[in-house]
């Protein structure tokens, strides 16, 4: 602590084989980052612009221009230059420290407030070296020349280092400050009240033109049974006698709303508990080991709701019902992430998931989530189901045949715009794209090496997103009764996640325009995960869609007077 170096070796010099220069020039190529830590603080490279230099009239202004700090996660590898090779070799280590105040007579208390690195390439021979005493000269930047890494024969290289300890104002309470800001974010306030106040306008417009038509819906037909020359029935309620009609597959379905609800709970509960600052990247792997503590644990209300739908739906083999939802949607997880780990091994890459890792999830998903899944699925069922206002006649009615815009594509292309843009464009945090989508910046945070911070906002984006995942799945099944189609349960499940649809298209376009990725395994890496948040995500939309879709139902047939 507090102790400078000028120039130290790492080890003695290294002679990289031709094909290790290659695969060293290829990384080079690929603009791979180096990661540190330091004190539980990851390594940042400093990067100054002088954005006004450019603008300045003489030389003089140009000198004293304000200069624009900013910093990346981690430092590159090393450059290109000219279609030639150069490797970092030289690390400039700058630790900023915080003295804590304490009583006279006592030590001081040094708190490391900082890490940076200034990263540097220099010639094995400018270096100095002397490796019986492990020191090395650093040369002046003025005369030195960059370590070249020569990919068609064998190069000798050397890493060395350097320290320097600088006192720091900044408290320990305000260290990862500079972390979370590295990306340059600017949260336009205005822009943020401005896309969250259309977006709940639009919603109250929404909400008073469907209660105001079903207001009309129901005087006519409870006016009409009061009629003694009755009219033929139309409409939705035309359907009441097959409405709530068991579908086809009935524990499939439970299944996977069970999982969506278990996926609700859990992120519900991890945004409003990192919104409160519990999560903060500073708690590195806090968030993923909480998100996954979480869904084992909500195990036992996704089995209570999917039991209890599929007693509803007259299901009898609850046993069977139960080892469904327990084993369907975590299954393919598990088996998706399994299969890209087992290629992220063979590239022996440190990113990779330790076998015994793999062996504790397993343990916790049939230790833990699968007995809750049995025991909340089991009070599910025996609770009484969900009490439906008409009854279901023997003989099925024949559906009419529907329009074109009635088909399920179409109903996902309608249904997913709502929630999409909701959560896309409500809010501007990065000049990445010229709509800014808040979408683009949650795959920037995941792919492009970036901390995610603004938990607050997130939460509210979760809020608008079950508002408008409801609002449109209630108004596309009455649309679809409407058409006196009853056949409701799998289409609003389906059509509610038709945002996922979305995300999976612009995933596609952010890989195309924004990443520049060639190889087969990280592509194969990147498709990999986005289908498991796109298929996350359709389960989490559809079962919001789902429920609400049913509650509404539920209440207009309540609300009419059938014979």
């Amino acid at each position: 602590m507090t102790e400078d170096k000028k120039c130290e070796l790492v080890c003695g010099k290294k002679k990289l084989s031709m094909e290790e220069s290659k695969l060293m020039a290829e990384r080079i190529q690929e603009e791979y980052y180096v990661h540190l830590i330091a004190d539980n603080l990851p390594v940042a490279t400093r990067l100054e612009f002088y954005p006004n230099r450019e603008a300045a009239g003489d030389e003089e202004q140009k000198k004293v221009a304000d200069k624009d700090v900013q910093f990346e996660h981690g430092y590159r590898l090393g450059f290109v230059d000219n279609n030639k090779f150069y490797l970092h070799n030289h690390l400039s280590f700058i630790l900023y420290f915080h003295k804590e105040k304490v009583e006279e007579g006592e030590t001081h208390n040094y708190r490391v407030v900082r890490f940076e690195v200034v990263p540097q390439s220099v010639k094995v021979e400018d270096l100095k070296a002397v490796d019986t005493e492990k020191s090395c000269t650093l040369p002046e930047a003025s005369g030195s020349a960059p370590q070249e890494i020569d990919p068609a024969k064998d190069n000798e290289i050397l890493f060395t280092y350097s320290v320097t300890w600088k006192e720091s104002e900044v408290k320990w309470a305000s260290r990862w400050d500079t972390y979370l800001t590295m990306s340059d974010v600017q949260i336009h306030w205005f822009s943020i009240v401005n896309s969250v106040v259309v977006v709940f306008f639009l919603s109250g417009i929404l909400s008073m033109i469907i209660i105001r038509t079903l207001r009309k819906d129901i005087a006519n037909y409870n006016r009409e049974d009061d009629i003694e020359d009755t009219m033929e029935e139309s409409g939705w309620k035309n359907v009441h006698g097959d409405v709530f009609r068991p579908p086809q597959y009935p524990m499939i379905l439970s299944s996977l709303l069970g999982s969506g609800i278990q996926l609700f709970c859990m992120i519900l509960i991890v945004i409003f508990v990192a919104m409160l600052g519990m999560l903060s990247p500073s708690s590195r792997g806090a968030l993923m080991t909480t998100s996954c503590f979480l869904f084992m644990f909500m195990g036992v209300f996704g089995g209570f709701f999917a039991g209890r739908l599929y007693r509803t739906l007259k299901g009898h083999r609850w046993r069977k019902g139960a080892f469904c939802t327990a084993t369907l949607y975590p299954g393919v997880v598990f088996g998706i992430c399994f299969v890209l780990n087992c290629f992220i091994w063979g590239e022996h890459s440190s990113g990779a998931v330790p076998f015994t890792t793999m062996l504790a999830l397993l343990c916790m998903w049939f230790g833990i989530s699968m007995p809750l899944v049995y025991l909340g699925y089991y009070f599910g069922f025996r609770k009484q189901p969900y009490d439906n206002p008409v009854r279901t006649n023997q003989i099925p009615r024949q559906v009419p045949e529907q329009r074109w815009y009635m088909n399920k594509f179409v109903g996902i292309l309608m249904a997913g715009i709502l929630p999409f843009g909701a959560i896309g464009r409500w809010l501007e945090l990065h000049p990445l794209t010229s709509s800014s989508l808040c979408v683009c910046r949650h795959l920037q945070a995941i792919w492009e090496n970036q901390f995610y911070y603004l938990f607050g906002f997130l939460f509210l984006v979760f809020i608008i997103l079950v508002v408008s995942c409801s609002q449109i799945s209630i108004v596309m099944v009455y649309f679809q009764l409407c058409a006196e189609d009853y056949r409701w349960w799998w289409r609003t499940f389906l059509v509610s996640g038709g945002s996922a649809f979305y995300v999976l298209i612009y995933a596609v376009f952010y890989f195309v325009n924004k990443l520049d990725i060639v190889e087969f395994i990280p592509s194969l890496l990147y498709f990999g995960y986005t289908t498991l948040m796109v298929l996350s995500f359709w389960l989490l939309t559809g079962t919001i869609g789902f429920y609400a879709a049913y509650m509404f139902i539920r209440k207009i047939y309540a609300a009419v007077k059938i014979d």
